[in-house]
């Protein structure tokens, strides 16, 4: 049984090669639809401030806000074979890059405590606030991931 998955090649069935920039693109933009559509959803159904505190959502924006730090730059300007000159240049970029994986990071991490601190261990009857608040930012996090390191930076692909 272990030879099974030998035999399977599914990536000569579909080229990739030109339409992986594309791919990409689509799957992250799915997954960062999908991480804001599970939150707008708990909001809707949880308007009041008892089950889903408003404050809540500064983690879904401080992930939305370092999915754009994270993409804003390229992986060329952070290895040093593009534009060099502007605002401390490589340096800069590894800098940008940085903050916002700390960001993405921290959101995460802090979705993950509110689900537990404020929805898991105080017994709250009500817990899917909690749990649309961390796939939120996971969604968010995993897009941004997929964005980043899923596109090729061979132009017009």
């Amino acid at each position: 049984m272990s030879g099974f998955f030998d035999n399977l090649r599914c990536s000569e069935c579909i080229d990739w090669g030109e339409k992986r920039n594309t791919v990409a693109s689509v799957a992250a933009g799915v997954l960062f639809f999908t991480g804001w559509w599970i939150i707008i959803d708990a909001a809707v159904i949880y308007p009041d401030t008892e089950r889903l505190n408003h404050a809540y959502h500064a983690c879904g924006v401080i992930a939305t806000v370092a999915f754009l730090m994270i993409n804003a730059v390229s992986n060329g300007q952070v290895r040093g074979e593009s534009y060099s000159e502007g605002c401390l240049g490589q340096t800069g970029a590894r800098i940008w890059l940085f903050i916002g994986f700390m960001l993405s990071f921290g959101s995460l991490i802090a979705s993950m405590w509110i689900l537990f601190g404020g929805y898991v261990a105080n017994g709250n009857p009500v817990v899917y606030p909690g749990i649309a608040i961390f796939f939120q930012n996971a969604f968010i996090f995993f897009g941004g991931l997929v964005f980043k390191f899923g596109r090729t930076e061979d132009l017009w692909q």
